[in-house]
């Protein structure tokens, strides 16, 4: 007889998605149980660079110093393209990060293994491992739309084989009640087959490009000048890019041409049996696009693959809020532009905390709806971007010969517009996610924050602890602990400010009164951060209501440190007015979801009325 077990949360694949999704999910309590089908983690190449935004994240769940240290940076990135006397010269330098507001400036390259290996490491002192070698072979759903609609009832039966029980009549079969289920189960480098999404029988919309490249990741020996900085090189022999990555290794993005490669014309992929080649076929295309340079390997090829870029989004992302699907399961693009790892962790940090106040009874069912809403807007866009960087990296360059080709203005112009959404900064969720909720709630007083953009991450920047004046990161203070932040800048409340410190202590009063907004929710639910326009000569932590300082470490001041190297002009970057104050409310993944002035408690109660449920 097979064994049976129940948990809240089952996750399909260990992949980056999957290990986000399990070890934020542990973190807030869950019972969570993830599996794969692999022996061991990934041991080198697929995936392997971070972008400014999902280092912010790492960093929300105390996972970036590592990632830091061990991974290499890239801060410029140059440009190559075909000289007038052969060969190809460099045609410019820039930032490769062209987002201001970004925190981390830069982004960060690591083999998936070792970022893997930050995960399991974190998930292992929380008590959780992966369950290895097994697969699943059946899911069934509950069509009980009661069942369906209670958030503690297990409707989804999943048959699980395990691949490393070799006992004779010892039964391999394992059968899993969940609440939820997450398919995050592509952990190929195209981003290939998921078993969730084919059983749940979700449509892939998009298309298989012609665009057909090799990877290749060495150690190179070399005299090409810019082999340590992030390289787009176009060349009459075809188009590479160049990834510098941890130690003395780098990545090899080298295009190929269709008679090169087999594809398979029933899967649309390459057909690697019949395809004849390999790494050395790879570097030795390489050597011919970067000539006059010259470039070797020094040692063992470390990894390397052939791939068809396939540019697709899924047509839904779950199936009535029990079975989801994340990463590459629900959309797939050129991995070129650094995208698909980032897209698929920031999927399943979006599904953490929603997943978390539904299994805790703290949000209805349907706030699980705004996954798909917010995410599949955002792959769709991803997908629209990779086609237009995808045609110009690919296409061919601007030559004498070749007038229609890419010229390198063409290409730096869209490196540089599309800059801020590639590095994850610029996401943006659109208003009304929230089942419900009327576009005014969110969006009525978005001008007392004319720099802060509801929908978008909270920018960051440096605050002085009023207690000791010890500078912090904003970002630092708003961890993903699943807690709701009621972000709330009082304005000057110094000396002879008399109508604003009324204006505060009213609010103190309206958050704080038996009724409020602090007391008809779960407890545990908000955490208050005040920062006040007043400078630190001329203000106590102790100034302000019990109700805005809940600890002594959670009031700020917007001034400079003691030494005058950092912080100062934080309402400015807010685009705050410190006569007007204004509350910024953030979502527990980082994210801005409405802001409004002191007085607009009522409006705080109707934005948390649409999803949370009251206990008063």
């Amino acid at each position: 007889m097979p064994t049976e077990s129940k948990v809240d949360v089952l996750v399909l694949g260990a992949g980056p998605a999957g290990l986000m999704c399990a070890q934020g999910l542990k973190r807030a309590g869950v019972n969570v149980r993830i599996i794969d089908k692999r022996p061991k983690k990934v041991a080198a190449g697929q995936a392997d660079g971070v972008q400014p935004r999902t280092i912010e994240v790492l960093q929300s769940y105390g996972l970036a110093e590592r990632l830091l240290r061990e991974g290499n940076q890239m801060h410029m990135v140059a440009f190559y393209n075909p000289s007038p006397n052969g060969g190809i010269e460099r045609t410019g330098r820039t930032a490769d990060i062209t987002a201001p507001s970004a925190r981390y400036p830069f982004e960060v390259t690591l083999h998936q293994g070792a970022i893997e290996a930050i995960f399991l490491d974190s998930m292992r002192e929380l008590g959780l491992e992966v369950d290895r070698p097994i697969i699943p072979t059946a899911l069934e759903l509950s069509h009980d739309e009661n069942e369906l609609r209670d958030p503690q009832s297990y409707p989804v039966k999943v048959t699980l084989k395990h691949l490393d029980f070799g006992s004779e009549g010892q039964d391999d079969t394992e059968i899993v009640y969940a609440k939820f289920v997450v398919g995050a189960d592509v952990l190929t480098f195209s981003g290939a087959h998921s078993w969730v999404r084919k059983t749940l029988g979700i449509i892939m919309d998009g298309e298989q490009t012609d665009y057909i490249w090799g990877v290749v990741d060495l150690i190179p020996s070399t005299n090409f000048p810019d082999i340590r900085n992030r390289c787009a090189i176009h060349s009459s022999n075809g188009s590479c890019m160049i990834i510098p990555r941890e130690g003395d290794k780098v990545r090899l993005y080298i295009q190929l041409s269709d008679k090169d490669v087999v594809v398979d014309k029933a899967t649309g992929r390459v057909d690697k049996e019949k395809t004849k080649v390999g790494p050395e076929e790879l570097l030795e295309v390489a050597r011919k696009s970067f000539s006059p340079f010259t470039i070797e390997k020094a040692g063992e090829i470390d990894w390397w693959t052939i791939y068809l870029i396939g540019q697709r989004v899924a047509q839904k992302f779950s199936v009535h809020e029990r079975v989801f699907i994340a990463g590459d399961a629900c959309h797939t693009h050129s991995p070129k532009a650094g995208q698909g790892m980032n897209a698929s962790m920031n999927d399943t940090h979006n599904l953490i905390w929603k997943m978390t106040y539904v299994l805790r009874g703290w949000a209805d069912i349907s706030l699980l709806r705004t996954y798909e809403f917010e995410r599949r807007k955002y792959a769709q866009d991803l997908i629209a971007f990779d086609k237009k960087f995808s045609a110009l990296f690919s296409g061919k360059p601007r030559t004498e010969e070749c007038q229609d080709g890419v010229s390198h203005e063409a290409f730096l112009e869209a490196f540089q517009t599309f800059g801020a959404f590639s590095c994850g900064i610029g996401i943006h969720y659109s208003p009304s996610s929230i089942p419900s909720m009327p576009n005014i709630t969110e969006l009525k007083h978005q001008s007392l924050t004319s720099h802060q953009t509801v929908g978008m991450r909270i920018l960051p920047h440096v605050f002085v602890r009023a207690a000791d004046a010890r500078p912090f990161e904003i970002q630092d203070l708003l961890p993903a602990n699943t807690k709701w932040k009621l972000v709330v800048f009082v304005g000057d409340i110094g000396p002879g400010k008399i109508k604003q410190i009324e204006r505060v202590a009213k609010l103190a009063d309206d958050l704080g009164k038996s009724t409020g907004l602090l007391k008809r929710y779960e407890d545990g639910v908000f955490e208050i951060l005040t920062i006040c326009a007043t400078v630190k000569e001329c203000l106590n932590y102790t100034d302000l209501p019990e109700v805005l300082r809940p600890h002594w470490s959670r009031v700020l001041l917007d001034d400079v440190d003691m030494f005058g190297r950092t912080g100062g002009k934080g309402y400015d970057i807010y685009g705050v007015d410190p006569s007007q104050g204004a509350i910024i409310v953030v979502r527990p993944d980082g994210y801005v979801g409405t802001v409004t002035p002191l007085e607009g408690v009522k409006d705080l109660e109707t934005y948390f009325d649409t999803f949370l449920i009251r206990t008063l």
